[in-house]
């Protein structure tokens, strides 16, 4: 599903994807995990496309060239991102939000768009699914949210929108064991034949929740070991430094 090949990525001149290689194969969720300055969320945001980078390299979603389409158009195909620091929107509601961005991606699969009485209702489902207080969709996009109720606001994104390709950029950072539940629930709920997940996270925590298909370290902008779910354990009683590498540099 998703193919990564020889990624490169810089900004302002400096390097910070060296050459990485990633297939995570649909029905999967994939862990990356690894040091500071490793090039993580680098990764999550040029999957995105988000602007300032100077990428090379090849990545497919599904054989389409996703490095070729806008941001707005990834989204249409299926990617979504969970952000690390999520926006405020002041003013912006959060059940308008939804319903436009689902809307929007409808409008562009040829789908029509869900009227406000119809997505309330599945709103709620979603709500009730995750275990969250349905006053979400009274509330301005994040706006006085504390870290929690951003990444728990998150995951009802994703859970809403149903994307192909989730990546999680460090969605599980600062979060108390209940809101760690609760992207670990939106996780496991999205599993499915149809849909990749890639998972970037610095700690085990989430991984202890979630049993990843397999994990990646990523170090200096390429992956430098994969293995399976005891990979995190051995990482995080080891640390990165004494790993040595199983895949080619």
């Amino acid at each position: 599903m998703l193919h990564i090949d020889s990624l490169h990525a810089s900004i302002d001149g400096t390097p910070i994807l060296n050459g990485l290689s990633l297939d995570v194969p649909a029905g999967e969720v994939h862990a990356v995990m690894g040091p500071n300055g490793a090039g993580k969320s680098t990764l999550a945001a040029v999957l995105a496309g988000r602007e300032g980078y100077e990428v090379r390299g090849t990545v497919t979603l599904d054989g389409t060239d996703l490095l070729a389409l806008e941001p707005e158009a990834r989204a249409a195909a299926g990617v979504f991102l969970a952000f690390q620091y999520p926006t405020e929107l002041p003013g912006v509601g959060n059940a308008y939000f939804l319903r436009v961005s689902l809307n929007a991606i409808r409008q562009a699969r040829g789908l029509d768009e869900i009227p406000a009485s119809e997505f309330l209702a599945l709103a709620r489902e979603h709500l009730d699914a995750l275990d969250m207080d349905p006053s979400f969709l009274g509330r301005s996009v994040n706006e006085g949210f504390s870290g929690g109720e951003k990444k728990r606001n998150e995951v009802l994104q994703m859970s809403l929108l149903q994307p192909r390709l989730a990546v999680l950029d460090e969605t599980d950072s600062g979060l108390d064991i209940d809101a760690l539940r609760v992207v670990a629930r939106g996780i496991e709920r999205l599993r499915s034949p149809e849909r990749s997940m890639l998972v970037i996270t610095h700690y085990p925590r989430l991984l202890e929740l979630v049993t990843p298909d397999r994990v990646h370290v990523l170090d200096q902008g390429r992956i430098t070991r994969s293995g399976d779910a005891s990979l995190a354990r051995e990482l995080e009683a080891e640390g990165y430094g004494s790993a040595p590498r199983t895949v080619p540099a």
